[in-house]
């Protein structure tokens, strides 16, 4: 009987603690981060987006997102904001990502796409999932 309730103490703490630290405010520093990879999306920004995309990820992710059969359709409410953070997107391209999600192998990193040009993608990306409803 004593053994089921300290095992009861400690589930409960450990509950309590789960709850407490997702609960808490992210450091100020990764909100500023969120707010950084938000991108622009100025109608100029975003035509550069769609040409990155263009040339850098529409072979896997399909015309304006869609997908294909080498990579998932990034225009999917998976890939919404409250899903994938942007910071999943810049993530990705820099380190690469493990097939989670789909059936389609694992996405290599793309090195010779830049920290600010991922950031005119999502942008593009994010613009062409609001238009779709997603968000």
């Amino acid at each position: 009987m004593r053994q089921a309730a300290v095992w009861g103490v400690l589930l409960l703490l450990g509950f309590g603690a789960a709850v407490y630290l997702s609960r808490r405010d992210p450091p100020p520093g990764l909100k500023a981060a969120a707010r950084e990879t938000a991108g622009d999306s100025t109608p100029a920004a975003l035509t550069q987006g769609e040409a990155l995309f263009e040339r850098n990820c529409m072979a896997c992710h399909g015309p304006e997102g869609g997908g294909s059969r080498q990579g998932p359709p990034l225009v999917h409410r998976i890939y919404a904001s409250g899903h994938h953070a942007d910071e999943a997107f810049l993530l990705a391209v820099q380190r690469g990502v493990r097939a989670h999600h789909w059936r389609f192998s694992d996405m290599p990193p793309v090195p010779t796409v830049s920290h600010d040009e991922v950031k005119l993608i999502i942008a593009y990306v994010r613009g062409l999932q609001k238009k779709a409803g997603i968000f």
